[in-house]
């Protein structure tokens, strides 16, 4: 049977499929539709599922199996992100935010890396998520230099005591892993146990994300997100140890 007989089409007000359904090629593929919005965003994080397409496609929901992780108590800060830590304690050099400049933050992250590239975070991506931010559901961490100028940051959603990361950019060397560095204690002082990262890369791998069967990352998505949220407006980012 071919993916496009299989893939589910979701009306509006239809509920999202079982993650079970998803394709294996493309891995992850489950569902698509037109309806983008807070409540909708709310639902599929709550299940595992995420959307990612491109301008002119419809909304294209995913699960992939496996799934890429970030166990808080695996975070490998390499030497070189100590290095710049210890450097901008003593300088002074960047300032960390949180929450100051959501759509600033995700306006650059879809910036294309390149003159020819293209990016996932279309329109409708940063408006419908920037009103879940005003919700209270999604959040960012910033760096700002000492010129006055954003020069890197990240963004996710958050459910209970699941942190979801989306993208994150940098403008100076290390500025986006600082703000990892940051968030993940950040989470761990509130009593967070992972960060999903949702596809598979080096980069994530080599800071100790890992791949894990989906059946188990939604069994620990399932309980984080039963636990009672922190006051988001209450936390401090700090610069990280």
């Amino acid at each position: 049977m071919s993916a496009a007989s299989r893939l589910a089409w979701i009306e509006p007000g239809q509920a999202l499929p079982d993650p079970a359904r998803a394709l294996t090629e493309p891995n992850g593929l489950l569902a698509a539709g037109r309806d983008l919005s807070a409540h909708r965003l709310i639902e599929a994080y709550r299940r595992g599922i995420f959307p990612w397409f491109s301008g002119g496609q419809p909304v294209l929901w995913w699960s992939p199996d496996p799934r890429m992780v970030l166990e808080l108590d695996r975070f490998k800060p390499s030497r070189s992100l100590l290095q710049t830590s210890r450097r901008v304690a003593g300088s002074g050099q960047w300032t960390l935010r949180m929450n100051t400049s959501f759509e600033a933050v995700m306006r650059a992250c879809a910036a294309p890396r390149d003159p020819e590239g293209g990016t996932w975070i279309v329109e409708e991506i940063v408006e419908t998520y920037t009103e879940l931010h005003r919700r209270g559901g999604a959040h960012c961490v910033e760096v700002w230099n000492r010129k006055g100028a954003m020069v890197g940051g990240l963004y996710g959603v958050s459910i209970g005591r699941m942190f979801y990361g989306e993208s994150m950019f940098t403008r100076e060397s290390d500025a986006s892993k600082y703000a990892l560095f940051a968030l993940v204690r950040l989470l761990q002082a509130e009593g967070f146990q992972m960060i999903d990262c949702q596809q598979s890369t080096a980069h994530l791998a080599s800071l100790g994300a890992r791949a894990m069967p989906r059946a188990g990352f939604l069994e620990t998505l399932n309980d984080l997100i039963q636990r009672p949220a922190p006051d988001w407006s209450a936390l401090r980012i700090e610069a990280p140890q």
